[in-house]
């Protein structure tokens, strides 16, 4: 009984994410011509990639990362730097930006691997920071304070993909990516390890699984999809500068993470919409913009602690959950008899 209704809720589940991959796919159809509407879809998009690349590690691995916007900023130099100087497509820039932000978090990583809480989130914001710093004083690499201009649009078979029409639909496919792949991994060996050990990571280390090394995995697959977003939006912009990634971005995406809810794949989702949408609305309020944030993130918290999607309420899919009928996962290690695998 309880199978054929897990059955049941999973397919209705399925029929939702078909109704709503329907209507994303038509909503550009009906405001063609609409770019301010199509420009508020696409940074949904974006930072609904941000927003996911950031919970994979609070949400699902129990660390707590606030310099996500520095890994970003890996992503959008590296486009900038390949498309002008070499003169390197978005197809390829996309996983070798990906593959750059993941090498710059092993900087990070490897140091704070044993660091928790609040060390290790000033840790985060010290890097995202450096980072900024570097750029802004690269010299003629990064052109400092004066940014990149002049990156192309992205194409896709000598086809130019330059109106907000076109790249929508390259934000939606990245997105639903990043969704898609993600949730495969949390829902594989590696993805339970981490749950393990955002759960107890005492308990996961004497169950053999080595934590040093899965957080440092953990953080590298996160920062990977921050640096496609950082990708996406160089070729969006065809702009960059340092000015695009202070603090603040970093902090509004962990704020996205919190209203949409943590260890939720939907969460980040819905806290991107959200807080993408609000500054919108109020933009008479714009100086203002994160103190709108603060607030909703005050009222989420008031109201429902873990978020909207916290809990498992609403999410995309079964991942880090044991399946009916299905033992709990082992870590595949035997049982650690004393110090700690790296």
């Amino acid at each position: 009984m309880i199978s054929r209704l897990a059955r049941l809720a999973r397919e209705e589940r399925a029929a939702l994410l078909a109704l709503l991959g329907a209507a994303l796919l038509a909503f550009p159809l009906g405001f063609r011509e609409n770019n301010y509407l199509l420009r508020i879809a696409i940074n949904i998009f974006l930072y609904a990639i941000l927003a996911t690349s950031l919970n994979l590690i609070n949400g699902y691995s129990g660390q707590f990362n606030i310099g996500q916007a520095g890994f970003y900023c890996v992503g959008a130099y590296t486009a900038a730097i390949l498309a002008t100087r070499h003169g390197v497509g978005i197809w390829l820039a996309l996983p070798l930006c990906g593959l750059a932000a993941s090498a710059a978090s092993l900087l990070l990583g490897i140091p704070t691997a044993r660091l928790k809480g609040i060390f290790l989130a000033m840790s985060t914001l010290g890097f995202s920071e450096i980072i900024r710093l570097i750029v802004l004083n690269g010299g003629e690499f990064t052109r400092g304070p004066m940014g990149i201009p002049g990156i192309p649009p992205a194409s896709l078979w000598g086809w130019e993909l330059r109106t907000n029409f076109h790249m929508y639909y390259l934000a939606l496919a990245l997105a639903a990516l990043t969704v898609l792949v993600s949730a495969n991994v949390l829902d594989s060996r590696i993805g339970r390890a981490w749950i393990a050990i955002r759960e107890d990571e005492l308990a996961a280390r004497a169950m053999g699984i080595p934590t040093v090394r899965y957080k440092i995995y953990n953080l590298a697959f996160s920062t990977f999809w921050a640096g496609v977003a950082g990708c996406y939006y160089a070729f969006l912009s065809n702009f960059i500068s340092a000015d695009s990634f202070h603090l603040d971005e970093g902090f509004v995406i962990l704020g996205m993470v919190l209203v949409g809810g943590l260890g939720s794949l939907a969460g980040p989702l819905i806290g991107a919409a959200i807080l993408v949408v609000i500054p919108e609305i109020f933009r008479f309020l714009a100086e203002y913009r994160l103190i709108l944030y603060g607030v909703a993130i005050l009222i989420t918290m008031h109201l429902r602690p873990q978020g909207i999607c916290g809990g498992g309420v609403m999410d995309i899919g079964d991942a880090g959950g044991v399946r009916d009928g299905e033992d709990p996962p082992d870590s595949g290690a035997e049982p650690a008899a004393g110090g700690e695998g790296a």
